[in-house]
């Protein structure tokens, strides 16, 4: 159902520029200075105006809001990206209750499973598990299961543990799987799908509206709840499903941790690849960087305090828009490393034609400059260990305990 761009209240009479100044304004960052970061920042700004300019439409406040993790980075994900949106981070356009979701975000119910063991499992037969779990007819709510394991950044690690905080007990050994449901990217008997472009029954629900920065599908009234719900059982499935393949794979273990990082929170909050911490501090999440480095295993703390807020330059303009309480309750946590694009530095401009953003970027041997659109085949490296040290001095959490890597499966 398509509708026609309609200027609001507060933002008529603002031009383009004016528009994507104000979305800026929107995103409070706490990645690092670097290309992974200023390509996110770049095209955030286009998914955050076409929120607002739509917010603006419905006659709701224009306050979506951007509050990135030290792992803001691009997405590999083309539809995601062309859309105006990077990942690290909470996107949140509400609080919760508005009847009103964004489904141009994409949220794909993507985690990690994390088991404990006391010994470690034969690299053989682990392969061998592996290869009978992809050639069974293994199926989840009568759903055949898709696995995923060797698709982008998707995998199975094993490790030994190194407990860090005191009094922490965790059993020698330890395994993460990281895995999403593609099997509920369409539609299924669980609902409708979790991708507008990949399903048709979603499609037809969805309002298109047009903004000056392209389209943007939303779900309205009904639709929203339906899809709320619908997540949910989404979520479910794909916690059950790492589960299942956890239980395949290695048999008896010790669950430490089993974690969305990617998905809808509620109507009007999506995370995109960034740990929603529970409060209480009694869980722990996991954190991946490379696998020729230590994982982590961290204790959320709830984020951010109001001294974090401070030093990171946050409140003023928090006060100003109207949202310093989405920061005093943000509870976010990096899920990884986020990508770094090491032969790239600054984003000199945007330049737009018709719907498309092509992102002109210096290089780092200063010869010439790159012209980039679609961030999946950008010759990318995962960051280091920096994201942890940030995290750790933002004190968005604490480190629990520190995994070796032993062996990963990528296959």
């Amino acid at each position: 159902m398509q509708s026609r761009g309609q200027t609001g209240t507060e933002l008529a009479g603002l031009s383009r520029e004016a528009l994507l100044n104000r979305a800026r304004d929107h995103i409070f960052s706490m990645g690092p200075a670097d290309s992974g970061t200023r390509l996110c920042m770049a095209n955030m700004v286009y998914g955050l105006a076409k929120i607002h300019c739509v917010q603006d439409q419905l006659g709701l406040p224009p306050d979506a809001t951007f509050i990135s993790t030290p792992d803001m980075t691009i997405t590999r994900n083309s539809q995601r990206w062309r859309s105006g949106f990077g990942y690290g981070g909470k996107v949140s356009w509400g609080d919760g209750t508005r009847p009103f979701t964004v489904l141009d975000l994409k949220p794909n119910a993507c985690g990690m499973f994390v088991g404990g063991m006391d010994e470690l499992p034969p690299l053989e037969r682990l392969i061998e598990r592996l290869h009978q779990l992809k050639t069974s007819d293994v199926r989840i709510d009568d759903i055949p299961t898709q696995w995923d394991f060797a698709k982008g950044n998707h995998f199975i690690d094993v490790f030994t543990v190194s407990p860090v905080a005191a009094g922490l007990s965790l059993p020698r050994y330890a395994f993460v799987l990281h895995a999403s449901a593609p099997e509920l990217r369409g539609e299924s008997p669980l609902g409708p799908g979790m991708y507008w472009d990949a399903s048709q029954a979603l499609t037809e629900r969805a309002r298109i509206f047009d903004t000056p920065f392209g389209r943007l599908h939303v779900l309205l009234e009904d639709q929203a709840e339906e899809y709320e719900a619908f997540f949910r059982r989404a979520m479910d499935f794909s916690k059950r499903r790492r589960r299942e393949a956890a239980r395949r794979l290695f048999g008896d273990f010790e669950l430490i941790a089993n974690e969305i990082h990617q998905g809808l929170l509620n109507k009007n909050e999506v995370l995109l690849g960034t740990h929603d911490v529970d409060p209480s501090g009694d869980k722990l999440y996991p954190l991946m960087l490379r696998a020729d480095l230590p994982a982590y295993l961290f204790r959320g703390r709830p984020n951010l305090s109001p001294e974090e807020i401070e030093v990171l330059g946050f409140r003023r303009r928090a006060e100003r828009l109207g949202v310093l309480d989405r920061l005093q309750t943000a509870n976010v946590l990096p899920h990884g490393a986020g990508y770094v694009m090491p032969d790239l530095l600054h984003v000199t401009r945007v330049i737009e034609a018709g719907e498309e953003r092509y992102f002109e970027v210096d290089t780092v041997n200063d010869r010439g400059r790159q012209i980039l659109t679609d961030m999946r085949d950008v010759p990318h490296e995962y960051r280091g260990r920096r994201v942890v040290l940030r995290t750790v001095e933002l004190g968005l959490g604490e480190i629990a305990a520190k995994l070796v890597p032993v062996y990963v499966l990528k296959t």
